[in-house]
């Protein structure tokens, strides 16, 4: 992704309209990499790539159209940037959504919201996905969606008994569950390579550590 002064930039996006903003923020900027809240058109101005995090999918798909970034965030899309998914953000990329109307359609797969059941059956746990990480990853799944079908183009990181749960084309990442809501920065350097952006090694290395529940709370707006 270039900006348009036509030089490469290690700025990524996160869509501020509803969900999990500052978590995804708080991983970034543990990574040494500058997130840009994207509220309006011009903040799709000289970004790598675009989070688009966990929420209400049908609540984003609304606010989106109603500040009229749906089309803005297309044309950047067809200028190369790369975008990421989780949970909602996710639903929101597939081509197929089960029982309603597709939304931006960028990932040749179909999905179905809250497919494990309600806030109760929300759940944790680690998995080994070597292209992502050498290391076990904690997974934290809420309300989350289960993708059932993949095309020709997509590439499976991560498949469980009856549902994949991350899976990736060139330009596209989802996943189901949500990386920002643990210590782990893993999904996130992954994501940051998949832009073109390389975070130090050594930070990654130490920046888990600095990691806490609450740490995205001093990101908060009215923090």
């Amino acid at each position: 992704m270039i900006c348009s002064e036509g030089s490469p930039t290690n700025r990524i996006g996160v869509l501020d309209l509803q969900g999990g903003v500052c978590e995804h923020l708080d991983h970034l900027e543990r990574l040494g990499i500058t997130g840009i809240r994207v509220k309006e058109p011009i903040d799709f101005e000289g970004i790598a790539g675009l989070i688009l995090p966990g929420g209400e999918s049908t609540c984003l798909s609304r606010l989106m159209r109603m500040f009229d970034l749906e089309r803005a965030l297309l044309d950047a899309f067809q200028r190369g940037m790369k975008i990421w998914g989780t949970c909602a953000g996710a639903i929101l990329l597939a081509t197929g959504v089960l029982g309603e109307k597709p939304h931006l359609g960028l990932i040749d797969m179909d999905i179905e919201r809250n497919s494990f059941g309600s806030q109760l059956d929300s759940f944790s746990i680690e998995a080994s996905i070597p292209e992502v990480s050498p290391d076990p990853i904690p997974l934290t799944f809420i309300r989350a969606p289960k993708i059932f079908r993949v095309g020709s183009t997509v590439r499976v990181l991560l498949k469980f008994q009856d549902y994949i749960a991350a899976a990736e084309n060139d330009q596209v990442l989802v996943t189901v569950f949500h990386p920002e809501l643990t210590p782990c920065l893993a999904f996130h350097r992954y994501f940051a390579l998949k832009c073109g952006i390389s975070p130090s090694e050594n930070r990654v290395a130490k920046a888990g550590h600095l990691w806490n529940s609450t740490s995205w709370t001093r990101l908060a707006p009215h923090a």
